[in-house]
């Protein structure tokens, strides 16, 4: 573990994460109205309490690294681009899972150096589970309060034991559908926000394609968890690591996250970017 996310400031981290849980399930626990942003998203007073309480705790704890929220105003790429290491923070990943009050929705907090997630936070509130993990160091989830370490799994061979595929409950049906047709035997599970990355980081997943438009904040925590755990997430297109706050916009590309590379999946995948449905 770096010097600069050491055991103390983790700890420190972990609390507030669970502490802006708490604000967000005080509302999830009682009738709440729903606003819709300009780019037609939903949010609710959850998503602000969140925010307001993930960037303090950031801004308390380090006070000279920057801080970007989905819910803070714009930073132009002029500034960002100045930036080696800053906080991105989704405070409510699964807003619509938060509205329907499936319990799929997630806190997230990631730390990026260079374009990089190194660390991240991701707390499913309801689920009572909370994945931590520093790349080149220790990877875990705490669930009902017990620490168990992670890793990514080993392949299995289809033949005897299916890949497991999980994909977005609401997003990218018609790419994801024709992407699991071009694999081995497969199970395909569907499930909100960024626990599908958490599942693979932790052996409950071996594929996550994500071939719809999610944003750079979505991702970011739960991406350094994978790679801490020992898996890897690609730029869909490229098949070169997935790198942030590199352009203008904060929108990802397509990508795919994945426990062990193989080129079966590989050529499942080609096959689909070579149709209208990767668009």
């Amino acid at each position: 573990m770096t010097a600069f996310i050491s055991n103390e400031r983790r700890a420190r981290l972990i609390e507030g994460v669970h502490a802006a849980g708490r604000e967000v399930m005080a509302v999830y626990e009682r009738d709440f109205s729903v606003e819709t942003k300009e780019d037609q998203s939903p949010l609710t007073e959850a998503d602000m309490a969140a925010h307001h309480s993930l960037v303090a705790l950031l801004e308390n704890l380090t006070p000279d690294v920057p801080v970007l929220s989905e819910e803070s105003a714009e930073v132009p790429f002029a500034t960002r681009q100045t930036w080696e290491r800053y906080w991105l923070v989704d405070p409510l990943d699964g807003t619509k899972e938060f509205i329907n009050k499936n319990g799929e929705f997630t806190l997230n907090v990631a730390l990026i150096e260079n374009g990089v997630p190194v660390f991240g936070i991701v707390y499913a509130p309801v689920l009572q589970t909370t994945w931590v993990g520093q790349v080149g160091g220790e990877v875990f989830k705490i669930a009902q309060g017990i620490y168990i370490n992670i890793q990514v799994r080993e392949l299995p061979d289809p033949e005897t034991a299916p890949w497991k595929v999980v994909g977005s409950r609401r997003h990218g049906a018609e790419a994801f559908d024709a992407f699991c047709s071009g694999l081995p035997a497969h199970e395909c599970v569907s499930i909100g926000s960024s626990i599908k990355l958490c599942m693979v980081a932790e052996g409950n997943a071996d594929l996550y394609p994500r071939l719809a438009p999610t944003s750079e904040w979505d991702t970011a925590a739960a991406h350094a968890i994978v790679t801490a755990a020992g898996g890897e997430v690609l730029n869909a297109e490229t098949l070169e690591p997935l790198r942030y706050n590199q352009q203008e916009s904060v929108i990802n590309p397509y990508f795919i996250a994945y426990g062990q590379r193989d080129t079966r999946w590989e050529e499942a995948l080609k096959n689909v970017k070579g149709t209208s449905r990767f668009s």
